[in-house]
């Protein structure tokens, strides 16, 4: 399936000859899972016998525990299946029409690897470009996003965060975090917003990447 250990599962090795075990991480889990309906037919058998024991063991573990398994799986079996290009939905009163878009990973200047979706869409009668950063933070590794709403952009600061909320709104069915700071209006996303991304196939290769490559 093309698991590596460090990405998709760990290792424990004790030592003095003692049996050791293998945990699979929630990459693993997840890239298992999009194999199971989307690899090669040889990937899709071993991965379905993979995910169906990953869930059997679970189970095992307690109703949670095999209900979180159950999440990723999904999760993962949902990545690619959407297309950004002609994507319509109507949230809060606006219009959201996808043109287009894409995602690329790149290092700042501090050498952080970051992940950059960009779409162009029409919200309201407005067509417009949106760029959202990723990167990991925080001593738990947290996946966040965060842009800033142009002031350049018809109607105003205020118009375009509520065209950009709208968007990711439409896009992945929650709502971001929007607040105002002295240096603007910021649009914060969170791991919950890049699954919903990640379900789109002009997404999903990048965001699989960079959530594989940034993890710990």
């Amino acid at each position: 399936m093309g698991l590596e250990e460090g990405r998709h599962f760990s290792v424990k090795r004790p030592e003095g000859g003692k049996a050791g075990y293998v945990s699979i991480l929630r990459e693993g889990l997840e890239r298992a899972a999009r194999l199971s309906i989307r690899g090669s037919e040889e990937q899709r058998e071993l991965a379905a016998k993979f995910v169906d024991y990953i869930l059997q063991r679970a189970g095992e573990e307690g109703k949670e525990v095999h209900e979180k398994a159950l999440e990723v799986v999904e999760g993962g079996k949902a990545r690619g299946s959407l297309k950004l290009e002609g994507f319509e939905k109507e949230v809060d009163g606006r219009l959201v029409k996808v043109i287009g878009g894409g995602a690329r990973s790149e290092r700042s200047n501090s050498g952080r690897k970051l992940l950059r979706i960009q779409i162009t869409a029409e919200i309201g009668g407005v067509r417009s470009d949106y760029m959202m950063t990723f990167g990991r933070y925080g001593a738990d590794n947290e996946a966040r996003g965060y842009a800033y709403a142009r002031a350049d952009a018809p109607g105003g600061r205020e118009a375009d965060a509520g065209r950009f909320a709208a968007l990711i709104k439409a896009l992945t069915g929650k709502e971001p975090r929007v607040y105002e700071r002295e240096d603007g209006t910021m649009i914060v996303c969170y791991r919950e917003h890049l699954e919903g991304f990640a379900r789109y196939a002009e997404l999903a290769d990048a965001i699989e990447r960079w959530l594989e490559e940034t993890g710990r």
